[in-house]
């Protein structure tokens, strides 16, 4: 496990370092106007590419909570922190059905406790938040750890 954290620590900072080197280069011009696709996707193949992308974002959840669990395991407080302000912080998907909304603001609202929590024992309460807005999600729309 800390094996992952040196390693995610290392990327950040290699990131970083080329983003110092990008903002020296030259400006280019812009990009040519290009035209947006004016062929209709049918319905049935839009809901299958839309499923599809919730899918790996949920899958992204996932790891995710894996990260912050195996930390916890660890008892490394600092180490859960970074997964769980992934889980709050990142980009909202479009296209995620209304019904979903409330379970997502909950596990995000539990995410930004595990990042404020100042002991394991907060730390793993909210997780276990989390896991229980995932858990009731999944049961709510129909799949579970079976499916």
């Amino acid at each position: 496990m800390k094996l992952q954290v040196l390693l995610i620590i290392g990327f950040g900072l290699s990131v970083t370092g080329c983003e110092n080197k990008e903002q020296s280069a030259p400006e280019q011009e812009a990009p040519p106007v290009v035209e947006p696709m004016t062929t209709e996707i049918p319905a049935a193949e839009m809901e299958s590419y839309v499923y599809e992308g919730i899918l790996r974002h949920m899958h992204t959840h996932a790891d995710q909570m894996d990260l912050l669990n195996d930390a916890l395991a660890d008892d490394d407080l600092e180490a859960a922190k970074l997964p769980a302000r992934w889980l709050w912080r990142h980009e909202t998907m479009t296209g995620v059905p209304d019904d979903w909304q409330p379970y997502l603001a909950d596990m995000r609202q539990a995410a930004r406790d595990v990042e404020s929590a100042t002991d394991l024992a907060t730390a793993r309460a909210a997780a276990t938040r989390i896991s229980e807005n995932c858990q009731a999600c999944h049961s709510a729309v129909g799949m579970d750890d079976s499916s």
